[in-house]
């Protein structure tokens, strides 16, 4: 974080789900850079604790960490019981996979709304109550901007993520009064695998290659380029900070200005 800005986040504890790489784990290092405790969580054991390393390298902090697979019931429980409480949660997952509707069966619905909707409300439900006794709390659900503007081959996280801002909507509002926010952020276009995984799908639909449909991404783009993980590492600890007490039950994209709506 930048020097002289205080968060009041030094005495807070943070749990960053899906921390291994990307996002999460640009998110893991901004908290701890602005004073919390953080646990990353993943379940690859080999390439969470290589992200373990990583961001203590990057923070000049130790991070704990707890290898997990939230998308899972026995997961969740492995998680809770290493760590049953928290004073901010960041729900993340790695989005469902790409492809065309027609080829979609009920199974993958199915493991698209279990690993996008229901383990973050889940863990949520598990969470929250802590929280309210303490009359502090922060919930930071990462989604995406398509949950804005749906994006071509990614029905099933389109459908999975929408299910659960609509959830959220009605929550945080429902506790916004004991000092617990939950809001959504959506990303954009950052600088990341899942990512580069895209833009080789779209490529290869179209017929081009990865390089091509990457400067067509870059040149829909008012900023020209995509975003970069640290910045949205950034959102994300001030949004968990003190002074974002009075923001709750919104949906904040960081996309660059590429959503054209209001």
């Amino acid at each position: 974080m930048p020097a002289g800005i205080e968060l009041g986040l030094s005495e807070r504890v943070a749990l960053v789900c899906g921390s291994s790489s990307g996002l999460g784990r640009a998110c893991a290092e901004s908290l701890l850079q602005a004073g919390c405790t953080v646990f990353l969580n993943g379940r690859n054991e080999k390439r969470l604790l290589e992200a373990v390393d990583r961001v203590a390298c990057v923070t000049k902090r130790q991070p704990g960490y707890v290898i997990a697979d939230v998308t899972t019931e026995q997961g969740r429980a492995a998680l809770l019981s290493r760590l049953p409480s928290v004073d901010i949660l960041v729900n993340n997952c790695a989005g469902p996979p790409t492809g065309d509707f027609s080829t979609w069966d009920e199974r993958d619905w199915h493991a698209a709304v279990a690993a996008n909707m229901v383990a973050p409300i889940m863990l949520i439900k598990a969470y929250l109550g802590p929280m309210r006794a303490r009359r502090w709390g922060r919930v930071i659900n990462i989604t995406s901007s398509a949950v804005k503007a749906p994006l071509p081959l990614l029905g099933l996280s389109n459908g999975a993520r929408s299910g659960l801002t609509g959830f959220v909507a009605g929550l945080a509002r429902d506790v916004a009064d004991e000092g617990v926010t939950i809001n959504n952020l959506l990303p954009g276009r950052f600088a990341t695998d899942r990512l580069n995984a895209y833009i080789a799908k779209v490529a290869a639909g179209k017929g081009i290659d990865i390089e091509t449909a990457g400067r067509e991404f870059i040149a829909g783009n008012p900023m020209k380029r995509f975003g970069r993980p640290a910045e949205f590492g950034t959102f994300c600890a001030f949004l968990a900070s003190e002074q974002a007490a009075y923001m709750t039950g919104q949906n904040i994209l960081l996309d660059g200005g590429e959503y054209r709506g209001l």
